[in-house]
């Protein structure tokens, strides 16, 4: 079985350090993800650098800082980083294809599921995706931020086996080696923890938009679904293939394909609108992380926000932790008419064919510390 590779690519390792276009390090980064690709590999490219690239072209003198200006820029240096990929791409007779998403692509569940069906197709014709956000259309509320955080997205949708961020600096450092010469590499890191992302600073080049804080998280996120992940070097220079075999400049990050969640509960866990919460009893608790059981109304105590059957909820324990995410099989006016009521005391008026409030298989076990609601 061919192994998937997730390469993010940023702004910094394609553009001049006063922005626009670098052609060379274009070319650089295409001949050595061709060779993956000769080799076997199943290639899948997140790119930055719209903005960097076009804001220049725009009669800027810097990275803009408006968000009209951006998604101008933005809608200019996609142009001129597709056409550039295009014809590098072309030398190794490499089809690409041009993929932009939004946060809001991930959040509804058809969009979620149409954006792996057009990705899986397009690595079954041998073609490489280049995925991009769509900063001329992205909003705040629905950015991903940072294109680490897409890569990472990107790989756990795709269940790639290895995501690499490329960046200008080799790998996670105890502190910025940029200010402090005598800051050493942490060449592997197998769980993270707070104190390294304590630890991660934020030096985005001028030219991107993310700094090593991102890529942590990023990086967190993709070891969750079982995804390897290096952040260092790549590219021309610094082969992909050494990186695939461990002796890359930079930081590995482990994980395990065993750690993999379904599609599914990656979509409840990480994508999913939260659209209300509900808190439990410690018996409801223990029968959920414990007994591997579905959650019944009985056990159900509070019922927060508006939501409706099939939307994604909360579920937090009486003293506020979250415990996890589920799809719910109740209205929250149904829900909260049913609070505390035996399984056998329901009447097929409840609105849903399954009694449970969330059943096994819509269920998403959760270890954070704070409760959302």
């Amino acid at each position: 079985m061919k192994q998937r590779i997730i390469v993010k690519i940023g702004s910094s390792s394609l553009t001049s350090a006063s922005g626009g276009l670098d052609t060379k390090k274009l070319a650089g980064q295409v001949r050595a993800l061709s060779l993956l690709n000769q080799q076997g590999y199943e290639v899948v490219l997140v790119t930055s650098g719209a903005i960097a690239s076009g804001f220049k072209e725009l009669g800027f003198k810097q990275r803009p800082r408006t968000i009209e200006d951006k998604q101008a820029a933005a809608a200019v240096g996609q142009c001129l980083l597709m056409q550039a990929y295009s014809h590098e791409f072309s030398k190794f007779r490499i089809k690409i294809a041009q993929v932009l998403l939004t946060r809001g692509d991930f959040l509804r569940r058809d969009s979620y599921n149409n954006a792996l069906n057009t990705l899986s197709t397009l690595i079954e014709h041998g073609v490489v995706p280049i995925i991009n956000e769509n900063d001329t259309v992205a909003t705040g509320e629905i950015r991903f931020g940072d294109n680490d955080v897409l890569a990472a997205l990107v790989a756990c949708l795709l269940q790639a086996g290895t995501l690499i961020m490329v960046t200008d600096i080799d790998g996670f450092y105890e502190g910025d080696p940029r200010k402090h010469k005598s800051a050493k590499r942490i060449n592997q890191i197998d769980r993270i923890t707070p104190a390294i992302i304590e630890k991660a600073r934020s030096t985005g080049s001028s030219v991107g938009t993310g700094g090593m804080y991102t890529k942590i998280k990023a990086a967190e996120q993709a070891m969750t679904n079982g995804v390897r992940v290096f952040i260092g070097r790549g590219g021309d220079g610094f082969p992909y293939e050494e990186i695939l075999a461990g002796s890359g400049q930079g930081t590995y990050f482990g994980g395990s394909a065993s750690e993999r969640l379904q599609r599914k509960k990656q979509w409840i866990a990480f994508h999913a609108e939260l659209k209300g919460s509900i808190a439990i009893d410690s018996g409801a608790v223990n029968a959920l992380v414990e007994g591997g059981r579905s959650l019944l109304p009985v056990g159900v105590k509070t019922v927060q926000g508006k939501f409706n059957q099939g939307d994604v909820i909360a579920v937090n324990s009486l003293d506020g932790k979250i415990v996890g995410k589920g799809i719910v099989n109740y209205s929250s006016r149904k829900l909260k008419a049913c609070l505390g009521k035996p399984l056998k005391s329901l009447t097929p008026g409840n609105g849903s064919k399954k009694p449970e409030v969330i059943h096994r298989d819509d269920w998403v076990e959760l270890y954070v510390e704070d409760a959302v609601s």
